[in-house]
């Protein structure tokens, strides 16, 4: 078997989610975006159980599913789903003092991986989580505020 494409290219893959999810998060740099990415990914993670933290974990492209899976302790019982702005807070709080994200961080980070996963696979994987896991991952309409403010 040959060397699968997805790894070959993991580096500019990552590069470009990075790049979508500044840009769509208002950001002023990708070392910004990255702590937010991390947050956003953590705590979707805490709300899930194992098996679907891995389903999810493989429709990531190779450097986000390794951010999604970085330190994790499985034997930690899933999180419930809660309010959009706990899940925000939450999200905020990792390197409180050097996280910048923005009240849409989530959506932002959702607007990015809509950008760079394949929508059909993602859209299975949602299917079969939790529903909070398709609101989560809810991308806003084009034009539309996200929530959070801005």
């Amino acid at each position: 078997m040959t060397w699968p494409l997805e790894y070959q290219r993991a580096a500019q893959d990552f590069e470009r989610f990075m790049l979508a999810a500044r840009d769509a998060s208002g950001l002023a740099t990708t070392n910004m975006a990255w702590t937010m990415t991390q947050g956003v990914l953590l705590t979707f993670r805490r709300r899930l159980s194992v098996r679907d933290a891995i389903a999810f974990a493989n429709v990531l492209p190779p450097l986000l599913r390794a951010l999604f899976l970085d330190d994790w302790n499985p034997d930690e019982p899933p999180a419930p789903f809660g309010s959009r702005e706990d899940q925000t807070r939450e999200a905020q709080s990792l390197r409180a003092e050097h996280n910048f994200s923005p009240d849409h961080a989530i959506e932002a980070v959702a607007t990015a991986l809509h950008q760079c996963v394949d929508a059909a696979t993602l859209e299975r994987v949602l299917d079969r989580l939790p529903p909070e896991a398709r609101a989560f991952w809810a991308v806003p309409a084009p034009g539309a505020r996200p929530a959070g403010g801005g």
